[in-house]
């Protein structure tokens, strides 16, 4: 059962029931479901589909390309030389087809572009010379090699510039989707649950695809991650060795972030990284960005040359603040519960998710309509101007005149702000209004799991986030 994808469907059906013919790509990063939204919205409407092999050479691919076209129903025994004979056969094949749209899916489309071939040339002249002068044909190509995607298919400089019809990029889920998919999978599981899973997996649906009925989370996430056959204890390198071909500075680019929680400037992080800062670094880092590994950011006031760079992708964190320590409990996670280190991840993996739940919380705040800015803001201790020094790390910025600063606590009960805490929320907004001289009101919002404890310091909050507005669709 597919599970969400409302708008990736609606693009490929409408492709299909379309009289002319569509060149689609579709990417996204590993585990996303990608397959899975092709064959579920047209796979009973295939002529042709292939995927490449992993770590396959040249004649290997193609030889699994010819029984591919076999399997389809080409009669003939013929082993392409090359990759223009192969798209030679895949035109034969199509002809013979009495389908009145012509579907045609290759997969891992990146896993096929072998050292010296001539693939994407093939590619080329197989839409721009026979398949787009058709009317039926839906050509979906797609790969999880995001980087390979986006430079030599969809920011393609030669023969395929500007040739897509349409391109779909496949983001995880968000936490309403991971539990409409709980409940297809007639897995039972509280919001608190749901939301802790979110902080480890992210909304990957292939690692949800793990989780057990009959056991609780904790259970789960032991059976996944650490015991002794754990099946995604080293999904972290197979991750990022399937997304770039050659991984070692994205690594490098993700460990840095991974040290320091509210991220770093471009230049930083080229000189903890050791990576020139170039047109190449700025590659990677858009690559990352589009894969939902990192965001890219500004802070309130500043240019947007000076953006800051952070890792917010929920399974990498959650890998660099454990599993990378090679911990050999494999019942680690159920025997440290509330423990410090629990719960100092907790925190920061609460604060990830709902920074990837943004449209929640201006839906929440009832503003969905409203032009806002999402920024950061801090500053540091002055005292001839009475500044004790803060750090904002969500501030929406409203085109109503006013300035939402948020506060993101992850709680197992509602939240109780404590007098040291209230002198922390006075400090904030008096440092913020004094130094940016604004005239817009400033509200300070609290984002938790449950609401706020109604006390002595509580009033000062003008508005409530809680987990069930982020589980909003």
């Amino acid at each position: 059962m597919l599970v969400g994808r409302k708008e990736e469907q609606k693009v490929l059906r409408e492709a299909y029931e379309d009289d002319r013919s569509h060149f689609i790509a579709l990417y996204g990063r590993r585990r996303v479901g990608k397959t899975f939204l092709v064959r579920e919205t047209l796979g009973d409407k295939f002529v042709f589909s292939h995927a490449g092999l992993a770590n396959a050479d040249f004649r290997q691919q193609l030889a699994s390309f010819r029984e591919s076209l076999q399997e389809a129903g080409l009669e003939s025994d013929t082993v392409p030389k090359n990759w223009m004979e192969a798209f030679s056969l895949l035109k034969q094949l199509i002809k013979t087809s009495k389908k009145k749209r012509k579907v045609i899916f290759i997969d891992e489309l990146s896993w096929m572009d072998t050292r010296k071939c001539d693939l994407l040339t093939a590619v080329e002249s197989f839409w721009n010379g026979w398949a787009s002068a058709r009317k039926d044909i839906i050509f979906i190509v797609c790969a999880s090699a995001t980087s390979w995607m986006l430079n030599k298919v969809i920011h393609n400089k030669g023969g395929l510039y500007n040739r897509l019809t349409d391109q779909i990029a496949l983001e995880p889920f968000n936490l309403h989707e991971c539990e409409e998919f709980l409940l297809s999978k007639k897995i039972l599981m509280d919001r608190h649950d749901i939301l802790e899973g979110y902080m480890i997996m992210g909304g990957v649906p292939f690692y949800w695809e793990y989780l057990k009925k009959g056991k609780s989370l904790a259970q789960n996430i032991d059976l996944m991650f650490f015991s002794k056959h754990a099946p995604l204890k080293n999904e972290f390198d197979y991750l990022y060795a399937s997304l770039f071909r050659n991984p070692e500075d994205y690594i490098k680019i993700v460990t840095a972030l991974a040290s320091k929680k509210a991220g770093m400037s471009r230049n930083e992080l080229s000189e903890t990284t050791g990576i020139s800062n170039t047109g190449t670094f700025s590659k990677k880092i858009e690559e990352l960005e589009k894969c939902g590994f990192i965001r890219i950011y500004h802070e309130y006031g500043k240019k947007t040359r000076n953006m800051t760079i952070q890792l917010i992708d929920n399974f990498t964190l959650f890998y660099f603040s454990f599993l990378s320590k090679g911990i050999s409990d494999p019942h680690y996670w159920t025997n440290n519960i509330g423990t410090s280190e629990r719960k100092t991840w907790t925190g920061l993996a609460f604060e990830r998710v709902c920074l990837e739940h943004l449209p929640q919380i201006l839906s929440g705040l009832g503003i969905s309509g409203v032009s806002t800015d999402a920024c950061t803001w801090h500053c540091k201790e002055d005292m001839e101007k009475g500044v004790n020094g803060s750090q904002v790390d969500l501030m929406i910025v409203r085109k109503d005149r006013v300035v939402n600063l948020c506060e993101m606590k992850y709680s197992d009960s509602d939240y109780a702000i404590s007098k040291a805490y209230d002198e922390i929320l006075r400090h904030k907004v008096s440092d913020f209004m004094i130094l940016s001289g604004t005239r817009y009101a400033v509200h300070l919002t609290l984002v938790t799991t449950y609401g706020l404890k109604n006390n002595l310091y509580s009033g000062r909050i003008q508005s409530v986030i809680t987990a069930a507005d982020l589980f909003e669709g």
